[in-house]
């Protein structure tokens, strides 16, 4: 037997030894996965078609944005009605209490006789063939009538009447504005176009965060998973160089160099499971979900082009693409013209230049075409007599004409002039933006795509580099040393490879909604760098191996510093 073969024995013997004396300790890596495995029992499992339903039913940016439509909506209405005729009707009760017409009368005063007047006497038939003679006494008979009666009767005519009903139908007919009405109707159009882009801007942006958040967490998952791997492997290793060093065949400062870069591995882990914790928050931020709520994902990683599918389907439905298919849809539309805030500017364009024409309007006269019909009642008693009404019916025309407004219509034409010109230079401004933003998009897919690529067949060597590692350190054959860079090279695989997925993931999504997405996303992007900055940390920190340093402090100042120039390239834009 040789002198390897003996030494790996004895290690053999003296490891079943302290396997019998007493259960070493549980590593950090297990016991967290214990509690993650009684954790994950009870944890709600979420897909990312089921996040982008929740987030849509319970996001207030979407919410905005619909009652900003309603709202444009109304006012279209609004200006659409100055075009039709308007249909008033009133209804009005007065009843007076003293009049200035009281006692006023023609023809004699009041009569105080207890008897009333005969109706034949004060209206007396005659005769055809009565003689001058009697005629000319019926009419004087009855002028006495007349007179006894008190004259003329205000109150039958409204002069003083006690009751006052009032009933009736108001019209009116705009015939010309010049140009007024037309301005605002077209002003309105556009403003419900601009309400609509802006609906179907904020679901995709909604769409666009949530599958950033949902994969920073999935991808935090695995990066936690790895720093767990790599506390197991750093115990494994501390626990052989243990063995070997009471057997005598490690020196102390081996077993020191271990017993370190085991301890070093721990704050990492921590780092990496606080990462996780906080894209979690985001996501459960997003959806509205109780941030205690233990979340179970089950969208795989790895698998971005069914993840274009969903995201792609779940924001064309309902919407007026969505009878073109999710298949079509992922044909991504760079085209500087389609995108959500160039149309959302050249519909604003619109409507400043239909609110210049309304200002200038201001200068003509308009024409309108009124009438009014009204039926009174003047009843003694409260309530009218419905067949004993008086009348009124009126149809006429007006015109009017601004002679002298103080430099108001001058000063509102200036307002319009300048507004249109305002959001002529907006438009283009956009347009330049949109350009960069479609060709940055364009160039962050070919960048993610070339590293998913390049990282396929790198985790596979180093994991089989590792495994080699192992078994030479095992036979003494590699030190310490030479283990610890194989399992720090594996470690920088597997996180490169799932960064790789994760920016795969996302880059086709935003490619695939380009279209309706607006030129910044201020608050994703703020989060995205801060969850980069972490999870760069974490990365940083497994390719130090647990060293910390200053090495590992610079490299995380140039992942944060990245991270930010980055989200400040991508939001070079405005929102209009």
């Amino acid at each position: 037997m040789s002198r390897t073969q003996t030494r790996g024995v004895a290690i053999a013997v003296l490891g079943a030894l302290i396997a019998l004396a007493g259960q070493p300790p549980r590593p950090l890596g297990a016991q967290q996965d214990t509690t993650r495995s009684a954790t994950t029992v009870a944890s709600r499992r979420l897909s990312l078609e089921d996040a982008l339903r929740a987030a849509e039913a319970q996001s207030e940016a979407v919410q905005i944005a619909r009652a900003g439509l309603t709202r444009a909506q109304g006012q279209w209405y609004q200006a659409r009605s100055q075009y039709l005729p308007q249909l008033n009707a009133t209804a009005a009760y007065a009843r007076t209490l003293r009049s200035q017409f009281q006692g006023v009368s023609f023809g004699g005063g009041t009569d105080t006789a207890a008897t009333p007047t005969p109706q034949a006497v004060c209206a007396p038939s005659i005769p055809a063939n009565a003689t001058p003679a009697e005629i000319q006494a019926a009419l004087g008979q009855a002028s006495t009538c007349q007179a006894a009666g008190g004259g003329f009767n205000f109150s039958s005519v409204g002069f003083g009447a006690p009751n006052q009903w009032t009933f009736g139908v108001n019209f009116s007919q705009n015939v010309f504005a010049g140009g007024r009405i037309s301005g605002q109707y077209q002003a309105a159009n556009a403003s419900v176009s601009t309400a609509t882009i802006e609906v179907a801007a904020q679901r995709a942006q909604l769409a666009l965060d949530v599958t950033q958040a949902y994969y920073d967490a999935a991808l935090a998952d695995r990066l936690v998973s790895i720093q767990e791997a790599a506390l197991t492997q750093t115990d494994e290793v501390l626990r052989q160089t243990r063995v070997a060093r009471q057997v005598g065949n490690q020196a102390e400062f081996d077993l020191l160099r271990a017993q370190v870069t085991r301890d070093n591995q721990v704050p990492v882990v921590l780092q990496a499971r606080n990462a996780r914790r906080v894209a979690y928050y985001r996501l459960k931020q997003l959806l509205n979900l109780p941030m205690d709520e233990a979340l179970q994902l089950a969208t795989p990683l790895d698998d971005s082009t069914a993840t274009t599918s969903t995201v792609v389907a779940a924001v064309n439905a309902g919407s007026s693409r969505a009878q073109s298919g999710s298949v079509a849809a992922l044909v991504a539309d760079t085209n500087v013209a389609d995108r959500a805030p160039v149309r959302q500017l050249e519909q604003t364009v619109r409507a400043q230049q239909a609110l210049a024409k309304a200002a200038r309007g201001e200068r003509l006269p308009s024409i309108q075409i009124t009438s009014g019909y009204q039926r009174l009642y003047f009843p003694t008693n409260v309530f009218p007599q419905w067949n004993n009404a008086r009348e009124n019916w009126t149809i006429g025309a007006s015109l009017s004409l601004p002679l002298f407004t103080g430099g108001r219509i001058r000063g509102d034409e200036m307002i319009a002039e300048s507004n249109l010109a305002q959001t002529k230079a907006q438009l283009q401004q956009t347009r330049e933006f949109a350009a960069l933003d479609s060709r940055i998009a364009l160039s962050a897919l070919e960048q993610a795509q070339a590293t998913w690529q390049a990282s396929a067949g790198t985790a596979q060597q180093a994991s089989r580099a590792y495994e080699i590692d192992q078994i030479r350190f095992r036979e003494g054959i590699s030190t310490q040393t030479d283990l610890s860079q194989s399992r720090l090279l594996l470690e920088q695989s597997l996180a490169n490879r799932a960064q790789a997925a994760r920016d795969l993931a996302v880059a086709r999504v935003k490619l695939a909604l380009l279209r309706d997405l607006p030129l910044q996303a201020g608050g994703s992007g703020q989060a995205q760098s801060q969850f980069q900055t972490q999870s760069g940390n974490a990365v940083n920190g497994a390719t130090q191996g647990g060293q910390g340093g200053p090495t590992q402090q610079t490299q995380t100042r140039t992942t944060t510093q990245a991270a930010a120039s980055a989200s400040g390239v991508s939001g070079g834009g405005i929102i209009p």
